[in-house]
């Protein structure tokens, strides 16, 4: 079995990427952020391989990172979930974002990949919430934000700057990862009206 693969590359599909490895050039599937995350032909990469064998052909699927070949795998233990679907969702959430939206019960996140219905998107945060943490970065101030009750909790400048985000609308685990992440940059004393543009700045980066 391939694990990894590191070549030039040759040229790129809508769905693929041809990697010269020694003269052999090896088709290989990635999601589209993989793809986006790749240099011009002719430039040095390596990639993290899934090859799956099936009766008719062989593939091979590529990633940036163990992470994300990780959750390409545990995507596919859940019922209607294949590999084009599974590269479908890695292709508009990252590692960690898909840990988070798992962690929050976020299902709607989950849905808007191609091919992933709304029962499907619950199917799938419901099988997998209890896995989420070993294999994605979840932060336990998003996981603690994104819950109603424990919101209810936070300062008041951290609920009105996650109320106007939402507002603005972004979905709550969202606003609450900005949120959180902009408490992280400007501390726990930071006022709303603060809050609120650094949270933009956070969102604007995914």
């Amino acid at each position: 079995m391939i694990g990894k693969l590191k070549g030039l590359i040759d040229s790129y599909g809508e769905d693929f990427v041809i990697l010269d490895v020694n003269g052999v050039g090896y088709v290989v599937h990635c999601s589209g952020r993989t793809l986006q995350k790749l240099p011009r032909p002719g430039e040095a990469s390596a990639l993290s391989i899934e090859t799956q064998v099936r009766e008719d052909s062989i593939k091979l699927f590529g990633f940036s990172s163990e992470s994300e070949r990780d959750w390409f795998r545990l995507l596919q233990t859940v019922q209607g979930v294949g590999s084009k679907v599974a590269l479908g969702i890695l292709s508009i959430l990252s590692a960690s974002e898909l840990g988070t939206a798992i962690a929050t019960q976020d299902k709607a996140m989950v849905a808007r990949a191609s091919g992933v219905g709304p029962k499907l998107a619950a199917r799938i945060v419901a099988e997998l919430k209890d896995k989420a943490p070993a294999f994605g970065s979840v932060d336990p101030i998003v996981a603690k934000l994104a819950g109603q009750d424990e919101e209810a909790n936070a300062p008041s400048a951290v609920r009105d700057a996650i109320s106007a985000l939402v507002n603005l609308g972004y979905g709550r685990p969202q606003a609450a990862a900005a949120v959180a992440a902009s408490v992280k940059t400007l501390g726990d004393g930071a006022e709303t009206g603060a809050l609120i543009r650094q949270g933009l700045k956070e969102l604007a980066k995914t």
